[in-house]
């Protein structure tokens, strides 16, 4: 035997599922990096580092972040319990209760500590995430439930900290090594990894196998049979290496499939993202500010309640009703009184700007006739309550087909900016079935001895929408899981 535990995948499920089996008492553990070492991690060096996870108060937070009301006054004035029952809330109702009970449970109630582990063994340093999702208001910073701490530098620091500490504790890391099949002995227990090498085809013999090498979100191929069109044109926010190898690999061998196969996390993201993540934008294309004004599409109407709800509830949803409008391109508009509450990643296109927005429209590729109707009509509709950013204010419009239900201010106020915003795919809800052990279960509903699953592999947790930052945490507490339920297998 060759190896103890082999690893497929190098972002952050697939690591933490390394230093797991490490800490275990796995002596010789591999990972196993399809993609060149310059390309390493995966989507969580894509990713805005945001971890999501239960808690039942702010002092709670100083484990992770014990210095965050000297560095951000107002910090622990703004932050709200987010307890088991409140997380589990939110992840039934952006799933329509179609979430997997029993994994939603595990997730939610080891996430707290596994977020500790991660910056306690992990070594992943930690910091409230402003930039994400805060907004002060009267001296104190306000917050999105749930939605407060992320890594230090985002994914890119996350991906950076996993790889130190995974090498610091004796994880061997091949990269260039993208895994083609799994191995069984005559017993159907998983044993190895076939492997395409810098020097060829290869064998790698193992005691057992994680896999978590991403979703299908990659493979145009896949996105066609499964999602449909037009997610065959999508632009893909992460990594160009995630097309499904580690699925293809499990299905082969009576692998059960899992969750939404028709669905996946998308984003509004810039209409000009290249095709595929480039590494030094990571997550700056996003476009998540969208609740603060409204979303025309190319006919000129709006589509969708841009404030039903904080983003980090609405942006998985929304960036698939975005991509599947009339060329799957639709305008944010803002005025005035809000562009200073813009995230700061829209700093990393040029808007559209006027002073008034008749002017604006003229500049855009969209009816300008039906949107200056559309506009004209919300004005009238909106300003109904007190504007109060970073909490759910009730202001709303009233007598609009399609209502919007908090911060709807009129556009009144120049300049008046468009930024052109398309949908992006971030990763595929449809996985593999595993159980608490993060064991990869058969067609049968026996679990597959030697053979287990985390990350975007985990089939069941997510249908329909996404509760923006809980794929870092679930990625983390299986991968976790699947490393220890790997060293002692």
């Amino acid at each position: 035997m060759d190896y103890d535990v082999i690893v497929v995948g190098a972002g952050n499920a697939a690591l933490a599922a390394s230093v797991s089996a490490r800490e275990a008492g796995a002596k010789r553990v591999l990972v196993l990096e399809k993609a060149p070492q310059e390309q390493r991690g995966g989507n969580t060096h894509f990713s805005g580092g945001l971890l999501r996870f239960a808690f039942g108060d702010v002092r709670d937070l100083q484990r992770l972040v014990p210095h965050a009301e000297e560095e951000w006054p107002g910090f622990t004035a703004g932050v709200e319990a987010y307890p088991e029952q409140a997380f589990l809330d939110d992840l039934m109702r952006m799933t329509s209760g179609r979430t997997d009970r029993e994994l939603a449970e595990i997730l939610i109630s080891r996430s707290y500590e596994t977020v500790c582990w991660m910056h306690e063994v992990g070594k992943i340093p930690m910091e409230p995430a402003v930039s994400l999702g805060a907004v002060r208001v009267d001296g104190v910073l306000k917050w999105p439930t749930g939605a407060i701490i992320r890594a230090v530098h985002e994914g890119v620091g996350l991906s950076r900290h996993w790889f130190a500490t995974a090498e610091a504790v004796g994880v061997e890391i091949r990269y260039d090594h993208g895994a083609t099949g799994l191995i069984q002995d005559a017993k159907g227990r998983v044993t190895g990894v076939l492997v395409r090498s810098p020097d060829g085809l290869r064998r790698f013999r193992a005691g057992a196998v994680v896999l978590g090498a991403g979703g299908f979100e990659a493979n145009m191929a896949w996105r066609a049979r499964y999602l449909g069109r037009p997610w065959d044109h999508a632009k893909v926010r992460g990594t160009r290496h995630n097309q499904g190898d580690g699925l293809r690999m499990a299905l082969d061998i009576g692998a059960l499939p899992s969750g939404q196969w028709t669905g996946c996390h998308a984003t509004p993201i810039s209409a000009d993202a290249p095709d595929y993540g480039k590494r030094e934008l990571t997550d700056k294309t996003n476009r998540l500010s969208y609740p603060y004004g409204v979303m025309l599409n190319l006919e000129g109407k709006r589509f969708v309640d841009e404030a039903a709800d904080h983003q980090f509830y609405t942006y998985a949803k929304y960036g698939g009703m975005i991509l599947n409008q009339a060329g799957s391109l639709v305008y944010q508009i803002f005025d005035g009184k809000v562009l200073h509450l813009l995230e700061p990643r829209y700093a990393t296109s040029t808007p559209y700007q006027a002073d008034t927005l008749d002017e604006l429209l003229t500049q855009l590729k969209l009816d300008p006739r039906q949107a200056a109707c559309t506009l004209a009509a919300y004005n009238e509709a909106a300003g109904h309550g007190a504007f109060v950013p970073g909490v759910l204010d009730g202001m709303h419009t009233e007598g609009l087909e399609i209502p919007k239900s908090n911060w709807a201010q009129k556009l009144d106020t120049p300049p008046f900016v468009a930024y052109p915003v398309t949908g992006g795919i971030t990763f595929t809800f449809g996985g593999l079935k595993v159980n608490e052990r993060a064991q990869a279960l058969g067609t049968d509903w026996r679990p597959i001895p030697g053979l287990f699953v985390c990350g975007e592999m985990v089939g069941g947790l997510f249908h329909y929408n996404y509760p923006g930052g809980t794929g870092l945490v679930s990625g983390a507490v299986f991968g976790r899981a699947a490393g220890a339920s790997a060293a002692g297998a």
